[in-house]
């Protein structure tokens, strides 16, 4: 027998009588599997502590000048219909009129400020709506930025102090996304082939100056 600690974790392991630590998925495969749905599976319910997971990164978040102005509010599904009416996805797919029916995000994060909107608080929304879309699908879930949204109504129907200026969708996506690479001459919008949603993305020689 191992008579130190390390040693009698790795015999412990080897004859099964713990499990196989959990492999944690590295930065770049995180990023890669981050990516925008559109359409989420309804019979997938976001519970509230898999939202609160998914803040708690926040207050880890940089900030411009250590403000710390924004603030979130978390909608789970039984409120969920004080945001759908007021959100709009795919402005490149106008013709889609997405969400589909029956696809509709579920929960959702609001970013508000409480301060007046302006290139440090942007810089902030960036930052921490980027981290919290990585933590949630680093825990198996899924989401998308929302910017195209009504502002003064979803403050009404939410009845927030402050006003929003950011609504993460999170769920369990229901579709298939493809990144595909292209030059900087080629259209950047994104489109659905065969039913897969297609992510034109400049390669990294076209980016570097």
């Amino acid at each position: 027998m191992a008579d130190n600690y390390l040693g009698k974790k790795m015999e412990d392991f080897l004859s099964g009588k713990t499990a196989a630590p959990k492999r944690v998925m590295n930065l770049a495969k995180l990023v890669a599997k981050n990516r925008s749905y559109r359409g989420y599976d309804n019979s997938f319910v976001v519970r509230a502590d898999q939202l609160r997971r998914i803040m708690e990164v926040v207050p880890m978040c940089p900030s411009a000048k250590n403000q710390q102005v924004l603030r979130l509010r978390a909608v789970l599904s039984d409120e969920a219909d004080k945001v759908l009416p007021h959100i709009r996805l795919g402005g490149a797919l106008r013709e889609l009129k997405l969400p589909l029916p029956g696809t509709e995000p579920r929960a959702f994060i609001v970013i508000c400020s409480t301060v007046a909107e302006d290139k440090y608080v942007n810089m902030d929304i960036g930052i921490i709506a980027q981290t919290m879309l990585l933590q949630a699908t680093e825990i198996g879930l899924n989401g998308i930025c929302i910017g195209a949204f009504d502002h003064a109504a979803v403050q009404q129907s939410l009845n927030l102090p402050y006003q929003p200026l950011l609504i993460l969708a999170i769920g369990k996506g229901s579709e298939s996304i493809k990144l595909v690479s292209i030059s900087e001459s080629d259209s950047h919008n994104y489109y659905r082939q065969d039913g897969v949603h297609i992510v034109p993305k400049l390669s990294l020689p076209d980016i570097l100056l």
